[in-house]
């Protein structure tokens, strides 16, 4: 062994046996070597001489990579010798005088270099400079396995290298591939065609490898290749002949059937492609799918049947002519049992999509009204399939019931591959409502009668199923009943499930009950029947906790379907939920916490919803009520009166049961309408306001418990709607207590729950926010930057977010002021101090806010407070210094240079109607200021932007005119051309 040879060895060491240093040194030999002139002789040399695997594949690579990089820098003597020294190394000729067998007797990566750098040398030679490479190739395999072997690999690698367009090629490559392609079918390809047949009947019972390898191979070329040359009497019956013989290893079996499909996938027009279809008679394969499921050459002949079905479905829609379209379709009908069998049966080719062929089944079937008997049999056989790929497997039923990290990836994966298949089921509902309906019924039938192992996933799928057909079903056929409708939801709502304990199964019966309610509302002979599902165990008393839950919610859903039709159930109904209104406000409920909106609150807002009907007589009303409130309240002053004596864990479980009392209230209250607590039925109003006072006495022994203000802030937004201006007195005490212990978080939900309170009651509420807007003015300009907030590494932190949100809910506050009729607000003797930082602040923002929405808002307060504070003809100046601020700073800064920056882009949607604001502007300042404004925006203005003198005449023109249209047009082609003048590098502020 030489030093190469030895370096080669060390370089490729693995096993950690080399000492690093020493496998750096010799790799950087070996790279030293590749750099030498003589490197392809010496590789070709090691080639003939060494049988050592690892110096075999160095050897190859660095050709590989020399012919690859420097071939077009290489002399002719080069060039020859590497053709002639690879060309008899795959020929397993002599290569200077030395056997060449030792490459091929090598594993097959090796063989696989060796090919790849022959396809090298063709990519660069082929056919201009070696035309003969194929011709000279094809004598050669007379001399048996070896050299066959190597010319499919050649074949192969040229596919994989060049050809092939599974892979992404460049425009140079393909080029290449077209030049090689036609090249080789003018000259070679009927010879390579011929050899490959006679290779396959000749070994075909001696050697199934090789003949194996040349159908591999000859399955890659038959997408390009002349189809006649395959599609023939002599090849087509070779080839069945090979897939039907039950002697034959599987594998070479397989490769047959790999070959027919590439006939069969062809590119043709579609006569073509039928009278080629038509002569296979692919029907003798059908047998071979029911046989052993997991074999290879069943997943072959399974991918060769759903290939030949989308091709003959391919040619029913694409075929007119009437002869030519029932021919395929009598193709279609011939193999559509089959590829039923395998969609359930077999593991199906990932190519091929179900949802997509059956899809496109359905679709033609739209055309035939009615269905043929064999299409309603198709349409019963693809309902099968969607039944048998929507049902969840059995292994994972542990999983999906307690809903562990397992569970809920199989639920989440499961939601997503069912959604294309159940869009299919609504289609063929479509097409064939009767076999669908029909199915349907039967499947949820048969899935009761399975015993208890298998009857959870069947009867979830049928239940999914009688759901998803609910969502196709139009609200007239649904209340009516339409079809089998009538006789499918009174089966669903009288069939006793033996699985009802099982959580999928207990929520997709809720949800598909809920589904067909509208049904219910027209035959209300079932409305016990319901109750009972959403009442016992298998609904709000299930002993699942999500199951029960969501089935509060559904229930919710249900009271408010048939709101009046429950009058006569409301003390039944009452009845039943005792248990669950006492679980839901106890200490261990509150620390059953699940995430999303189904905390459990929506069986108070079910009751408020039955009980808050103006049907129910007065007096029950208020005992109903009144039963519910007491001790919910009762519980709340227990727990103040005792709040001194909690140790913090106590505390604690304390704070998360008021918050679950004060949710139940609110949720509860959702069911009494403004008009019946205040005018028709005040004793009701006269309890909320009661518990209002109770919920407020928390903000006084917790002040500083975040979760609790929350909540009772999320309270008295309730009752502003309920209550009405009758919640006034509540106000003062409930806002100085919340403003009283505000962080940046909680100010911006009190900002929130003002803009409610002026948005209902307008000016009624000016004496309440005169007296808070001083303190809320001075907090937050305590807290947020009177400019920009800081950016960079660091900044993006909680605290700034929220303060960023409470400038944000600012903003909008001030702008409910200002379009309320409340701007006196601002000039109040109180708050008269923050008027100028409030100014500044808004004129910052409207000039630089990164949010064109936010500029918007404070240009409006803007202009409202214009035409609020000045006055036409001139008057004493109501607001000293407001007008001159507005000409001055407000229209130079924001009206002028801020749309002259080249970041207002006038092509966004939002800069636009920014922009119609900033000239609606400068409309209502002329209106408002006269001649005051439009001289100074003119004269100091314009000229510093180096506006001509006859555009700032236009603008004259336009704004005394009466056409904002015209007006807000003629502005902006007039920035547009002050920016080309300023050449977009003038900074004005």
């Amino acid at each position: 062994m030489d030093d190469l040879e030895k370096a080669i060895l060390f370089s490729f060491d693995e096993s950690g046996a080399i000492d690093s240093m020493l496998k750096s040194q010799a790799v950087n030999f070996c790279q030293q070597i590749k750099e030498t002139p003589a490197i392809c002789r010496i590789c070709i040399e090691k080639l003939s001489l060494c049988n050592i695997v690892q110096v075999q594949f160095w050897c190859l690579q660095t050709l590989h990579e020399v012919v690859r990089v420097k071939y077009t820098s290489m002399n002719s003597e080069e060039r020859n010798l590497i053709r002639k020294s690879v060309f008899s190394m795959v020929c397993c000729e002599l290569v200077d005088g030395k056997s060449s067998m030792r490459v091929l007797e090598s594993p097959a990566f090796i063989r696989n270099k060796l090919a790849q750098v022959l396809v090298t040398l063709i990519y660069f030679e082929y056919p201009l400079i070696w035309s003969s490479v194929f011709v000279d190739f094809l004598p050669q395999l007379n001399k048996g396995s070896m050299v066959i072997d190597m010319f499919c690999r050649v074949l192969n690698s040229l596919d994989d290298e060049l050809i092939s367009l599974d892979y992404p090629r460049t425009a140079e490559e393909l080029t290449v591939a077209a030049r090689i392609k036609d090249a080789m079918r003018q000259q070679c390809v009927e010879q390579i065609v011929r050899a490959w047949y006679d290779i396959v009947s000749m070994y075909r019972s001696s050697d199934f490898e090789v003949c194996t390898g040349v159908l591999d191979c000859m399955r890659r070329y038959i997408s390009w290749i002349d189809i006649n040359l395959i599609a023939n009497d002599a090849f087509i019956p070779l080839l069945f002949e090979l897939i039907l013989a039950d002697g034959l290893p599987e594998q070479f079996r397989g490769a047959a059937v790999g070959c027919v499909l590439a006939v069969v996938s062809k590119r043709m027009d579609p006569q073509s492609k039928l009278n080629l279809l038509q002569t296979l008679q692919i029907s003798r394969v059908f047998g071979l799918v029911s046989e052993d499921g997991e074999s290879e050459l069943v997943s072959k002949v399974a991918a060769l049947l759903t290939g030949y079905a989308m091709e003959v479905l391919d040619c029913v829609k694409r075929l007119n002519a009437e002869n030519a379209n029932e021919a395929s379709k009598k193709l279609l009908n011939e193999v559509l049992p089959s590829v039923f069998y395998v969609m359930q049966n077999c593991e199906v080719d990932t190519t091929f999509s179900i949802v997509q062929f059956l899809s496109g089944y359905v679709a033609t079937m739209k055309s035939l009204s009615p269905l043929k008997e064999e299409q309603c049999l198709h349409a019963g056989q693809i309902l099968e399939v969607i039944l048998t790929q929507i049902r969840y497997d059995p292994m994972y039923r542990n999983n999906l019931d307690v809903l562990d990290k397992i569970g809920i990836e199989e639920e989440d994966r499961m939601v997503e591959y069912r959604k294309d298949l159940l869009v299919l089921l609504r289609s063929v509902g479509r097409v064939a409502p009767e076999v669908t309906q029909v199915f349907i019924r039967n499947s949820l039938a048969n899935a009761v009668t399975f015993s208890a192992d298998r009857n959870v996933e069947e009867v979830e799928a049928a239940l999914t199923l009688l759901y998803a057909l609910g969502e196709s079903m139009s609200e007239e056929a649904m209340r009516t009943g339409a079809g089998h409708l009538s006789e499918l939801v009174p089966m669903l709502l009288q069939t006793k499930l033996p699985c009802h304990s099982n959580r999928l199964v207990a929520l997709v019966y809720l949800e598909t009950v809920t589904r067909y309610m509208k049904f219910i509302q027209e035959h209300t002979q079932y409305i016990p029947v319901v109750l009972a599902a959403f009442l016992d165990e298998r609904g709000i008393h299930h002993p699942n906790v999500h199951v029960s839950r969501r089935a509060s919610y559904l229930f919710m859903r249900v009271v408010k379907l048939l709101k009046a039709k429950l009058v006569p159930f409301i003390e039944n109904i009452l009845q039943s939920l005792q248990d669950s209104i006492a679980r839901f406000t106890s200490m261990n409920y509150a620390s059953k916490e699940l995430s999303g909106s189904e905390d459990g609150s929506h069986i108070f807002e079910a009751i408020g919803l039955l009980i808050g009907m103006e049907d129910v007589p007065p007096e029950k009303q208020s005992d109903y009520l009144s039963s519910l409130l007491t001790p919910l309240c009762q519980q709340v002053q227990t727990m103040l009166l005792d709040a001194k004596l909690l140790n913090p864990e106590e505390s604690t479980a304390k704070f998360a049961n008021i918050q679950q009392i004060i949710m139940a209230i609110n949720a509860l209250s959702k069911g009494f309408s403004e008009r019946l607590v205040t005018s028709s039925r005040p004793a009701i109003g006269q309890m909320f306001k009661q518990t209002l006072d109770v919920l407020l006495q928390i903000l006084v022994v917790f002040p500083k418990v975040e979760p609790l203000r929350c909540k009772v802030t999320s309270f008295i937004h309730r009752m502003v709607d309920t209550l009405g201006a009758s919640v006034f007195p509540y106000l003062p005490k409930a806002l100085e207590q919340l403003l009283a212990e505000s962080e940046p978080k909680e100010m911006a939900g009190f900002l929130v729950l003002l803009n409610q309170l002026i948005c209902k009651f307008n000016t009624l509420v000016h004496d309440i926010l005169d007296e808070v807007f001083p303190a809320i003015a001075g907090r937050i300009f305590n807290i947020i930057p009177r400019d920009a907030f800081p950016s960079g590494p660091g900044t993006n932190t909680e605290e700034i977010r929220e303060v960023q949100e409470l400038q944000r809910t600012l903003y909008t506050f001030l702008h409910v002021i200002a379009t309320h009729d409340l701007s006196s607000v601002f000039l109040s003797p109180k708050s008269r101090g923050y008027l100028d930082p409030i100014m500044r602040l808004l004129l910052y923002t409207s000039c630089n806010h990164k949010d064109y929405l936010v500029r918007k808002a404070c240009v409006q307060i803007f202009i409202r407070l214009i035409k609020d504070w000045c006055a036409r003809p001139f008057v004493e100046e109501k607001v000293p210094g407001f007008q001159s601020f507005m000409i001055e700073a407000f229209a130079m800064n924001c009206c002028l240079y801020s749309v002259l920056d080249k970041s207002f882009e006038f092509g966004d949607a939002n800069t636009l109607v920014l922009f119609g604001e900033i000239v609606l502007a400068q409309k209502v300042m002329y209106e408002k200021f006269g001649n005051d404004f439009l001289v100074h925006f003119v004269t100091k203005g314009f000229p510093s932007a180096h506006c001509p003198p006859d555009l700032a005449e236009q603008y004259c023109q336009k704004l005394q005119g009466n056409d904002i249209k015209a007006l807000k047009s003629f502005y902006q082609s007039l920035i547009e051309k002050l920016r080309v003048q300023q050449n977009g590098s003038l900074v004005f502020r």
